[in-house]
């Protein structure tokens, strides 16, 4: 079984997230966009939030 790489996100998928929440974008839409996990998005977003 092969285990999965980890990427971080880069500061141009930080800074779309950013303009997608600003524009009401559903976490899923984001994720879908970024090719990124819903998860990641969500964790992402609970990191860096205030």
């Amino acid at each position: 079984m092969q285990k999965g790489k980890y990427k971080h996100l880069t500061n141009t998928e930080r800074e779309e997230i950013s303009r997608c929440l600003a524009n009401k974008q559903a976490l899923a839409e984001i994720a879908r966009q970024l090719g990124r996990a819903t998860s990641t998005i969500s964790r992402e977003i609970y990191r860096n939030s205030g």
